[in-house]
């Protein structure tokens, strides 16, 4: 349940067209709810502005459709982030209007339509082709959290004229995630081309000094341009959700 959806409820109460008991039940489930192997939180889209998000990685297919099936419920819509494509197969099996991607390894099921929420659109950045499965999992999510997204991909520095032919696009954008792995430099050249927010997300990507990624990591935090945020290694999920808030138009 999301803000609209509360409001609706508590309009329905108020105008008599919901019995006051049916929407006290309809309440008493909003915090959480005991699932046995998980505790989902019903209220993180009142808190947070988006539904909860399940990891995938570690979960079996058993216990991701059991956490899938207790959202769809409560008219949620899902993303499954870090899902292999056998796992996903069981949801898709059980949920054939769900969408599985499989570079960015998320399986979303859109119960909701895209409504959207920002200030203007995210930008995401891709330094090669060796990145992308973390700058696709940004873009899922960034979408599923009802954002306009737009993609530019293998712009990195090693032919930066690739990434400086597109420079009307940079200017265009509320806030931009570069992904990069390597020396991780890109960030640091976007940040100084624009005036907007920038998040930076380091990949594991690169040879053995890259160290799986802590190379590009500690370059991007130590960037000389200012105005560069900085996510965990190949949290392409997570420098989405900062951008969502960043984009985020204020609730009237």
């Amino acid at each position: 349940m999301d803000t609209n959806d509360l409001k609706h409820l508590l309009t329905a109460i108020k105008d008599g067209n919901l019995d006051i008991n049916e929407g006290l039940k309809r309440l008493s489930e909003l915090p959480f709810e005991d699932a046995g192997i998980a505790m989902i939180d019903h209220h993180r889209a009142l808190r947070q502005g988006v539904p909860e998000v399940i990891l995938g990685e570690a979960k079996s297919a058993d216990q991701i459709a059991t956490i899938v099936k207790r959202m769809l419920l409560h008219g949620d819509n899902v993303l499954v982030t870090r899902i292999s494509a056998e796992k996903a197969e069981v949801l898709s099996k059980n949920h054939s209007n769900g969408e599985y991607d499989p570079t960015a390894k998320t399986f979303t099921l859109q119960q909701k339509p895209h409504e959207d929420l920002g200030r203007g659109k995210i930008l995401i950045i891709c330094a090669g082709t060796s990145d992308l499965p973390v700058a696709k999992e940004a873009a899922v999510t960034a979408r599923m959290f009802n954002n306009q997204v737009e993609e530019l991909v293998d712009v990195g520095v090693a032919g930066i004229h690739r990434l400086l032919a597109h420079t009307d696009v940079l200017r265009e954008a509320s806030v931009i995630i570069v992904v990069a792995g390597m020396e991780g430099a890109l960030p640091s050249v976007v940040g100084g081309l624009v005036d907007v927010p920038v998040i930076a997300v380091p990949t594991s990507v690169g040879y053995g000094a890259a160290f799986g990624g802590v190379a590009a990591l500690l370059g991007m935090l130590n960037s000389c341009a200012g105005g560069v945020t900085v996510v965990n290694i190949d949290n392409g999920f997570g420098a989405a959700f900062a951008a969502t808030r960043i984009n985020r138009k204020k609730s009237s």
